[in-house]
């Protein structure tokens, strides 16, 4: 039995006391107005007018349900003064949802903090709580606390150098090296991160800094080009592998060539690796997407030198 119970009930008795006086003598039990005031689980009601000799006559009169587990004081059975104060303790079934179990007892607190109080049980400032600490409890509540946590987390990104690619025309044109190595930086960024039962839920970035700059990447590509003999003639195009390759009926399959239109001087670089064209008059059938960087597909043949490289 808690101890405000006792200190209200004191309370009453001494209202009780004092309003009764020398000139209200008379027999209990004895029909007369009586002023009773009654705190049911907190609430204050009041009732001017009964008739009723004891506590529990005036409950039932007043239709006040006391149901199994509530607690009166003074006890239903205390014959009843002019001016008393009725206390009603109202037992609720509680259930509590926290860390991944339930727990259920009785309990005659009047709002889920006392009950959470209690029961001894750890609620921390952020975590969450249905009904709300201040709600008044129902006879029969369940009660679900959700552990928040929020902390602050450092995520360290990756930045991407650039690479820069330059010419070199001592190199050979086949030949790529790497001049100067690339290296990634790192963007540090801090956030703030709620979870709600060790599940996260929200995340708010505060900072977020570089702390190591990236650092490009210098690619050298050769384009020396050394030719051996050299042939003119028509150059035609054909769908095939959709690469730099070509057809020509005499060189060697993996051999390169040099091709220029003799009307524009464009030139591309392929390889052999089909026979054709066999035609009079043409020395080179070029895939596609070949013959289209020195001409237009609409051409058909154009004119052309094919040297043989040698590098």
């Amino acid at each position: 039995m808690r101890k405000p119970f006792f200190f209200f009930g004191l309370i009453g008795i001494g209202i009780s006391l004092f309003f009764f006086s020398a000139e209200d003598e008379r027999v209990f039990g004895t029909e007369s107005e009586k002023s009773i005031a009654v705190l049911d689980d907190g609430s204050t009601l009041f009732f001017p007018e009964t008739t009723s000799a004891t506590v529990g006559e005036f409950l039932k009169e007043m239709k006040i349900e006391i149901q199994e587990g509530d607690r009166t004081f003074p006890a239903p059975e205390a014959s009843l003064f002019p001016g008393m104060s009725v206390f009603i303790e109202r037992e609720k079934k509680i259930s509590v949802q926290i860390d991944g179990s339930a727990t259920e007892w009785s309990t005659y607190a009047r709002t889920t903090e006392d009950a959470l109080s209690e029961a001894g049980l750890d609620i921390r400032e952020d975590d969450l709580v249905s009904p709300e600490r201040s709600s008044l409890l129902g006879r029969k509540e369940t009660i679900v606390v959700t552990r928040v946590e929020i902390k602050e987390e450092i995520v360290e990104k990756k930045i991407a150098f650039d690479t820069i690619e330059k010419e070199d025309d001592k190199l050979s044109w086949r030949k790529k090296i790497i001049t100067k190595k690339g290296e990634n930086g790192i963007r540090s960024q801090r956030f703030r991160v709620s979870y709600h039962d060790g599940k996260e839920v929200a995340r708010k970035l505060l900072t977020s800094e570089v702390t190591k700059e990236p650092i490009t990447e210098i690619v050298s590509q050769g384009t020396f080009v050394q030719t051996g003999k050299s042939h003119r003639g028509g150059a035609s195009w054909y769908a095939h592998t959709g690469t730099m390759a070509a057809a020509n009926p005499w060189l060697p399959f993996g051999s390169y060539v040099k091709v220029t239109n003799t009307e524009n001087g464009k030139s591309v670089i392929v390889k052999i690796n089909d026979r054709g064209p066999f035609v009079p008059g043409r020395i080179i059938d070029l895939d596609k997407v070949a013959f289209q960087q020195i001409a237009s597909i609409g051409a058909g043949v154009i004119n052309v030198k094919m040297e043989e490289i040698v590098n």
